[in-house]
């Protein structure tokens, strides 16, 4: 879900697309054939003609807005967005079913018009249909791209990308003036990001490029006319979305371009003397070694590349951002992650935060996860798509349909979790749930064939910083604001970030 259609679009969709709708329903409300019996669809709130469901979205959030649906009508739910019908999973049950039980049946991606026209059958590895095709690539990147060696291999990049963090942090708190938290770690994430996909040079387009991918997420995922009524021409005519996305596909392909063609120049004039690959580097190289039958292109690399990236920037950032913040409104959990952090560097003799010191801050992993529990990267996951019939929790999903996770739901679901809505990290020290697929109660980076592939290279730049920033400062809110008082309303995006940056006074910590 990317973003709320102004009401006059819904309007006028609902008066050019009324033919569209009698044909839809019409065609929905068909008896199976062959004399079998009707299918027991899941349940649903009442609908619109043409619409749909859109109305009861309509002031809310989408996660927040299907989490008060499904608590009326149930932990799956079936709801239509214009033309388009989504099954919604808002239960670890739900989840289970749609991510293990049936995995390979939901296993692919719904592909609509703005999809097709940003891809032009260019894959990736986020939002590629499933295949083999995607299996290999998806095999490339895992064991090539994204493995924890090679997540390890760029730890200078991190720690020194750190550094000016700290020395942004660091310079505001001599000056005596707030540091904007929210921008600095921005910053710090895209330029490490940047730094491990095309090496030790800095993007030199990296504003405008940010800027084009924040736009651009602010379609991919969406509700643009288009996408809601896929069949109409009229939808696409008077829709700004496709002209939007050609200029971003236009412009930011000429920056890959100028990156991959700097690439393989470099490695021409290095021969095989250059061991300090970065992701681009890998790319090229496989692109010579894998199988003929599923090629690797210069246009699947541009793809993977602005796969990595956006995943990576967008939602570590936000998690590191809603941990301070959750920190600066719970003072005695930032009162106890900075006591491990400095206690278990003076027991080492460091006065500086590496990777190697990380291994023992218990505390520091528990605020991760319960930020990552109240604060999914992706509120909604990336939408799935069933491949073929089946049925989850007795209700019949018919091939072709868009199916949604709710892990922002599942995470606050009462019958899993105590007192689900509180910041509380200590509840991990007596839980063994974890991210990382297996437990269906808990599923920030989702779970089964389609997992986010890169959990290991985000989660590594956020503890790092986050140790960092709570070892070397003491933190407070500007103006005398009070804990309590802090402003904690989510915005509308891809990784459902705070509506306002974080202002925070930074004391430096005397060693």
């Amino acid at each position: 879900m990317a973003s709320e259609l102004p009401l006059y679009l819904l309007l006028l969709a609902a008066l050019l697309a009324a033919p569209l709708f009698f044909l839809f329903a019409t065609k929905c409300a068909r008896t199976p054939r062959g004399g079998a019996r009707p299918l027991r669809l899941p349940p649903g709130p009442w609908a619109l003609p043409v619409i749909g469901h859109l109305h009861h979205l309509a002031g809310a959030l989408p996660h927040r807005a299907m989490r008060d649906l499904a608590r009326r009508h149930g932990p799956l739910m079936m709801l239509r967005f214009g033309e388009v019908p989504v099954v919604v999973a808002s239960s670890p049950a739900a989840a289970r079913e749609v991510m293990r039980t049936h995995d390979a049946a939901f296993a692919s991606r719904p592909m609509g018009p703005m999809s097709r026209l940003w891809f032009q059958g260019a894959d990736g590895i986020l939002f590629a249909p499933y295949g083999d095709a995607w299996r290999q690539l998806r095999r490339v990147c895992t064991q090539e791209l994204l493995s924890a060696r090679r997540v390890q291999a760029f730890r200078p990049v991190r720690e020194d990308e750190l550094r000016r963090l700290l020395r942004a942090v660091a310079a505001a708190s001599a000056a005596g003036r707030p540091v904007n938290l929210t921008e600095t770690i921005s910053t710090y994430i895209a330029d490490s990001t940047v730094r491990a996909i095309i090496g030790s040079r800095r993007l030199k387009d990296r504003d405008a490029y940010l800027q084009m991918l924040k736009g651009l997420f602010g379609i991919m995922p969406g509700m643009s006319l288009p996408d809601l009524f896929p069949s109409s021409r009229l939808a696409m005519l008077v829709s700004r979305a496709p002209a939007r996305i050609q200029a971003y596909r236009r412009r930011m392909r000429q920056i890959m371009d100028g990156i991959i063609q700097e690439h393989r120049e470099r490695a021409a004039a290095a021969g095989d003397g250059d061991d300090e690959e970065d992701f681009v580097d890998v790319l090229l190289r496989l692109q010579k070694e894998v199988d003929s039958q599923f090629p690797l292109t210069t246009e699947n690399i541009k793809t993977v590349m602005l796969d990595i990236f956006g995943a990576s920037t967008e939602t570590s950032a936000t998690t590191l951002d809603w941990a301070m913040a959750e920190l600066l409104r719970n003072p005695g959990a930032m009162e106890k992650a900075q006591r491990e952090v400095r206690e278990a560097l003076a027991v080492a003799g460091h006065d500086t935060v590496t990777e190697d010191s990380l291994g023992d801050l218990h505390y520091l992993r528990f605020v991760v996860k319960e930020t990552l529990r109240l604060h999914p990267p992706a509120t909604m996951l990336v939408p799935r798509q069933c491949q073929s019939p089946c049925q989850v929790l007795g209700f019949d999903v018919p091939a072709g349909i868009t199916v949604l996770v709710n892990a922002w739901a599942v995470g606050r679901d009462p019958d899993h979790w105590d007192d689900p809505e509180r910041f509380l990290p200590e509840r991990f020290e007596r839980s063994m749930k974890d991210f990382k697929g297996a437990d269906f109660e808990f599923i920030p980076f989702g779970a089964g064939r389609r997992i986010c592939p890169g959990m290991t290279f985000g989660l590594a730049h956020i503890e790092l910083a986050l140790a960092a920033l709570l070892f070397h400062f003491d933190w407070a809110l500007p103006g005398g604001v009070a804990a309590e008082e802090l402003d904690m309303t989510e915005a509308f995006g891809i990784a459902t970030p705070r509506r306002y940056d974080l202002l925070v006074v930074a004391t430096s910590r005397a060693l």
